[in-house]
């Protein structure tokens, strides 16, 4: 017991952004893992398919996840905490969990076989700006002028990164960048992850983790696997039981999809969405470098350029965050002098 509460202790001194830091990280490798799976499944066909297409991926994935976070959150499933929310936040809930659960990944799959990896993580990078804009105007959110730099700064390397691509630049057997149709699904998708996201933040944070990510996971997998239903027919699932595919979800779905999104909503709630605007911003970094040691694509020029006003972008964000946490700190400390003062002069002390 004595272990445990320092364990306890130890995860309570870790900083919100390190959590968030981390599942970037996570969600960075992803695009470069799953194009890595599916090449794999595509060397171990079965009745001439590919057990490891992209549906199956997403599909069976969650249904893994679920499995996990059933484990680990089971007890906050109790009747006394779902009592506690309200059909609205239910319907708030519905409509993030469709959003970010099953429009989004389902988009982004869908581009990542359409065009190549780098294509998908730079055109996915429309999301931090977009939520920061929507933070702004829907929550109200104070942002300090060295957070919008940062996210500028951030944003023209993210676009320098794809003007300043060759003509004719080749990876992975594709043209270079374009706006293809594979791009535009991912260009949607980064649309719905940011609605979903200032959703989240503004109506149902209060929400136990346990049930808003295995209600997010659960409604997400069935409205996906309906649409693909209804797009693919029924034989694009024809090898869901395949143990070889299962196998491979079970790993994957533990570390990029539990780790990930676990880390992610645990940061999320702790920090202000213009802080989750700036991690995302390194997202590009993350995806490239892995991109790279996973499927063998090297950076390129342009990349290393856009890259380097990312990480820029970031600093100057950070320097702004801490300037904020200063001032704050600063006037809380003004604050409790004054209170001091006030009881002194009244000749009390409050308890």
């Amino acid at each position: 017991m004595t272990s445990l509460r320092r364990w306890h202790r130890l995860i309570n001194k870790i900083p919100n952004q390190a959590y968030l830091w981390v599942a970037i990280l996570i969600f960075g490798a992803s695009g470069a893992v799953t194009r890595k799976l599916t090449e794999i499944g595509s060397q171990n066909l079965i009745n001439g398919r590919n057990p490891i297409s992209l549906c199956n991926v997403l599909f069976v994935g969650n249904i893994c996840a679920l499995m996990v976070l059933f484990i680990i959150y089971r007890r906050q499933w109790n009747k006394t905490i779902i009592k506690q929310i309200s059909v609205q936040n239910w319907l708030v809930l519905s409509v993030v969990s469709i959003l970010s659960g099953a429009l989004t990944p389902g988009l982004i799959f869908q581009a990542l076989a359409l065009t190549n990896v780098n294509n998908v993580i730079l055109v996915g990078r429309l999301e931090p700006p977009l939520a920061l804009a929507l933070s702004i105007w829907l929550l109200r959110e104070r942002v300090n002028i060295w957070e919008i730099i940062g996210a500028i700064v951030a944003f023209v390397g993210v676009t320098l990164t794809v003007l300043l691509q060759p003509p004719g630049h080749a990876m992975m057997n594709m043209p270079g960048f374009h706006l293809g149709t594979g791009e535009i699904l991912t260009a949607v998708g980064a649309v719905a992850a940011a609605v979903a996201t200032v959703l989240g933040k503004k109506y149902v944070s209060h929400i136990p983790l346990g049930i808003f990510t295995i209600y997010r996971t659960a409604l997400g997998s069935v409205v996906f696997f309906f649409l693909a239903l209804r797009l693919y027919g029924q034989h694009h699932f024809a090898e869901v039981f395949s143990p070889f595919l299962w196998r491979w979800m079970l790993l994957y779905s533990v570390v990029i999809v539990v780790l990930g999104q676990s880390l992610w909503f645990k940061g999320l709630r702790a920090t202000t969405v213009s802080v989750a605007s700036l991690v995302g911003s390194f997202t590009p970094i993350a995806g490239i470098v892995s991109a790279y040691f996973i499927l063998d694509e090297a950076p390129t020029l342009p990349q290393y350029i856009g890259g380097s006003l990312i990480i820029v972008g970031i600093l100057i964000s950070q320097l702004g965050v801490m300037r904020q946490t200063r001032l704050l700190t600063v006037a809380d400390q003004v604050e409790s002098t004054q209170i001091q003062q006030v009881e002194a002069e009244m000749g009390f002390k409050g308890i």
